[in-house]
C-alpha cells in the first residue's frame, strides 16, 4: 500500500539590493527581465489571477511543471502568489509565497517568505531554500548589470 505524507514548513530569506523598489519590482514583473535571473517561463501573465508557468528538467530525468498564480500585487511593495510543483503527473508541493519590497535609502530590502506543503517526501524545505537563494543571488546580478 502506498504511504502518503504531508510536511508543512515556512522559511524567510532577506536580501538588500542596491536598487529602488521600483527597479526590483520591475525585475519581477517584466518577463524579459525576469527571464535573465529566473527560469524562462512558458507563459507569463503578471496580474492578479494571472499565471507564470515553467516546465523543464534535467536531460533524461523527470519533467517538472511549476505553476505560479498571482494572488495579490501592490506595485513597488509586494507580490503574493501560490505555487504548485508537479513531477511528471505527481504533485510534490504547494506553497504560498510573499515578496515584500521595503525602501532603505537608495536600496531595497526584499523579504521572501515561503509557506510550504511538501507531499509524500518528494520535495523538501532544503530544496526550496537552495532554489530561492540561487535565484535571489541571480536577481542581485541582474539588478547590478541593468541598473
Amino acid at each position: 500500500m502506498k504511504e502518503y505524507s504531508i510536511i508543512h514548513d515556512t522559511f524567510s530569506l532577506e536580501r538588500t539590493y542596491k536598487a529602488s523598489p521600483t527597479r526590483v519590482y520591475a525585475a519581477w514583473s517584466n518577463p524579459a527581465s525576469k527571464a535573465n535571473w529566473f527560469a524562462k517561463a512558458d507563459e507569463f501573465e503578471f496580474r492578479i489571477g494571472g499565471q507564470e508557468i515553467i516546465r523543464g528538467g534535467e536531460p533524461g530525468g523527470p519533467v517538472y511543471a511549476s505553476i505560479f498564480t498571482f494572488q495579490d500585487i501592490v506595485p513597488d511593495h509586494r507580490i503574493v502568489y501560490t505555487a504548485t510543483i508537479d513531477m511528471e503527473e505527481k504533485r510534490i508541493s504547494v506553497s504560498v509565497i510573499t515578496v515584500e519590497l521595503k525602501p532603505e535609502g537608495a536600496s531595497t530590502k526584499l523579504v521572501y517568505t515561503e509557506q510550504c506543503t511538501f507531499l509524500d517526501g518528494l520535495d523538501s524545505k532544503e530544496a526550496h531554500i537552495e532554489g530561492a537563494n540561487d535565484f535571489l543571488d541571480k536577481l542581485e546580478i541582474e539588478l547590478e548589470h541593468h541598473n
